[in-house]
């Protein structure tokens, strides 16, 4: 062999352990090469501290219009949320499960409870609802410039009036946003702010405890109320250990009405007035059962909480936000939100503590399970309301006796309400959506036998 091959095949050697040495260590012009063969991490991201678009919207915000400039892949697969269109036909959930809109007699959600859709139509779908909008609240959660003039304004915006504020809103902002997450500083290295305020001043000092990654999405998936004295949106708890239905339950029972509270019957219309220092919270009245009656909203946020995935540390963006590696070496979170079964990075991820176990069929055995529950006991509490409604009408009990079982009516049409209205149908937390379906079970069961049923 003579002497220009050895040379040559040890430059080649040495290109190849260099070439190893790069993959191994990840150093090719600052970007990590193993993102192309290997799952990507939350630590990987590249986030970066980027000036923020001198533009803003009317009232102050930055658009995502404006922060597309500076961070345009993120831009885009927010944009993608449009695509969650519920196959541009809303199905509603009173078609689906007939029962509730007995259940639900005498509230706006027996006039319509339409799937939710992505968050590109949180304006659209809020304005189209059949369901009554008695003043701007209704708006807390569907645009940032709600919030923001809450923020700017003060509490009277709550109670202005709706189609004049969502006119303003559609005409010069926007949906669901950069802003609503991020405030102003989307470009501050990833940085999250609360910018709907009721959630600092329910949580305090508490917010700290929570992912922020989580606490963003629980600004506004989450069961709230509307306050007697303000129709302010408001949490029903101080911490996460209060997160739980039976103490939110308890919130509501136990809640001083500083100014009394008019409740009403939204078929009958008609109205029963509790004076200045009653206890208990209602959100209608329903004339049929003579029960006052509370509606959950969409309790993700408790739910996840009380759950094992963040027990171990996760967040919702763990699960609903692929992070993605674009041709020029960007790794960012993509802001399409998206089901987990859905994406293929985000089941490889699961690997690590489900090791090779289906995860589709996992997930979809819980929400089976917990569906066909949901018929089963929504049927049962439907009857229980019809019982107690003929009850009511026939006037044989006394009012102490009916006050007992509207009490376990109330109850058991909470407890079965917060695993229904919880949009993962048992995935986020399999044994609490359970726990209240036993719950609810057990509550109905009970007042039938007063009933003599």
């Amino acid at each position: 062999m003579d002497k220009k091959t050895i040379i040559w095949k040890v430059i080649c050697g040495l290109v190849i352990i260099a070439v190893a040495v790069v993959l191994l260590t990840g150093v090719l012009n600052k970007r990590d090469v193993r993102y192309h063969t290997e799952a990507l991490t939350r630590d990987q991201l590249t986030e970066l501290s980027a000036p923020a678009p001198t533009e803003t919207a009317y009232d102050g915000t930055i658009t995502a219009a404006a922060w597309k400039t500076v961070f345009p892949y993120i831009a885009a697969s927010m944009e993608d949320n449009a695509k969650n269109d519920a196959g541009g036909e809303i199905p509603d959930y009173l078609d689906q499960d007939p029962y509730l809109k007995n259940i639900y007699e005498g509230f706006g959600f027996a006039k319509e409870y339409g799937e939710a859709r992505g968050h590109a139509y949180t304006l659209t779908d809020v304005k189209n609802t059949a369901r009554p909008k008695a003043a701007a609240n209704c708006l807390t959660c569907k645009t940032p410039n709600f919030n923001k003039k809450v923020t700017d304004e003060g509490l009277g915006v709550y109670t202005m009036d709706f189609e004049t504020l969502w006119n303003e809103i559609n005409e010069k902002g926007e949906a669901i946003s950069c802003y609503t997450c991020h405030g102003n500083s989307a470009g501050n290295n990833g940085e999250l702010r609360v910018t709907h305020s009721y959630v600092n001043k329910a949580l305090g000092g508490n917010v700290q405890s929570i992912d922020a990654s989580t606490l963003s999405c629980g600004q506004c998936h989450i069961e709230y109320y509307f306050t007697p004295a303000d129709k302010e949106t408001m949490m029903p708890y101080d911490s996460v250990e209060a997160m739980t239905p039976e103490a939110i339950l308890e919130y509501y029972d136990t809640m001083v009405l500083a100014n009394g509270l008019t409740l009403t019957d939204g078929s009958t219309k008609e109205s029963i007035q509790l004076p200045a220092g009653s206890t208990g919270f209602s959100d209608w009245y329903q004339s049929s059962t003579g029960a006052r009656l509370l509606k959950a909203q969409h309790p993700e946020f408790e739910t996840y909480l009380q759950g094992k995935h963040a027990a171990e540390g996760m967040s919702c963006a763990d699960c609903h936000m692929e992070i993605k590696l674009n041709d020029d070496g960007t790794v960012y979170h993509s802001h399409e939100l998206v089901s987990p079964l859905d994406s293929e990075a985000i089941l490889e991820s699961c690997a690590k503590c489900h090791g090779d176990t289906n995860m589709v069929q996992k997930v979809h055995r819980i929400q089976d399970q917990v569906m066909t529950r949901e018929k089963e006991i929504g049927n049962k509490l439907s009857d229980f309301k019809d019982a107690l409604a003929a009850a009511n009408k026939a006037g044989k009990l006394s009012e102490e006796d009916l006050n007992a079982v509207r009490r376990l009516y109330r109850e058991a049409q909470w407890f079965f309400d917060f695993d229904y209205v919880e949009n993962a149908e048992g995935a986020h937390n399999s044994e609490l959506a359970n726990h209240c379906l036993d719950l609810a079970a057990e509550r109905i069961e009970e007042g039938m036998e007063l009933l003599g049923k």
